[in-house]
């Protein structure tokens, strides 16, 4: 079975991820780097494995988290497409078996806000990790006037939970309202958000999102849909 180490002990997959993130801090975007796709990794397969998936499926979270961001050393734009291409071919020229290769690649082009779409439970875990990870420290100009920056500035911590037995996955914010306002985070995280809750749905789940302790996203009965 592939494992993330693998992935991590190829030196290509490295040099793109390098590559990536130095494209989108050259266009002003915030860190895309190795911080941030350890975090989706770990959060995916973290997502996965709390809601009982097999083993298999929580790896294949794992690396799907790693290599999801890759498209975006060619442009932003459906970065998720590019994306997804990119990991096929260098997939395919390891040997990896190609069920596993396109489990792979359906999230990674599904995550991205333009077309994306939870379409499997890998997709919907990374969809929640990926649109998760807002917070100072991906922040690379501290001075910043960009709404994005001073948003991602003003996150102190943020972190998501899975609660089984509840059937809920949360994701709490500590938001400083000096540095900006929340009505700000909606205006940049809103469809984002949107996008998390289907795909908590997709997951038999409700997603609540908390921030400074305030539930700020509501019930929805899945029951009846």
């Amino acid at each position: 079975m592939l494992t993330l180490r693998e992935i991590k002990a190829n030196p290509d997959f490295q040099h793109m991820i390098k590559e990536a993130n130095h494209y989108l801090s050259e266009k002003g975007y915030t860190e895309h780097g190795f911080r941030h796709v350890n975090y989706v990794s770990e959060t995916t397969s973290r997502i996965l494995k709390e809601l009982g998936f097999d083993k298999k499926t929580v790896e294949l979270g794992a690396i799907t988290g790693y290599l999801h961001d890759i498209g975006n050393m060619f442009n932003r734009k459906h970065h998720g497409i590019s994306g997804a291409n990119i990991v096929y071919t260098e997939l395919r020229r390891i040997g990896v078996p190609l069920e596993d290769i396109t489990k792979i690649t359906t999230a990674i082009a599904n995550h991205d806000v333009e077309i994306g779409k939870a379409v499997s439970p890998i997709t919907a875990a990374l969809i929640l990790a990926d649109k998760s990870d807002a917070h100072r420290t991906r922040v690379n100009k501290k001075d910043s006037t960009f709404i994005h920056d001073r948003v991602n500035l003003a996150i102190r911590d943020s972190k998501i939970s899975v609660d089984p037995e509840e059937e809920t996955i949360t994701l709490s914010i500590d938001y400083d309202s000096s540095i900006s306002q929340v009505m700000d985070y909606f205006e940049i995280y809103l469809y984002r958000m949107e996008m998390c809750k289907e795909a908590a749905k997709y997951l038999g789940c409700r997603f609540r999102l908390l921030i400074n302790e305030l539930e700020l996203l509501g019930h929805v009965n899945y029951q009846e849909k």
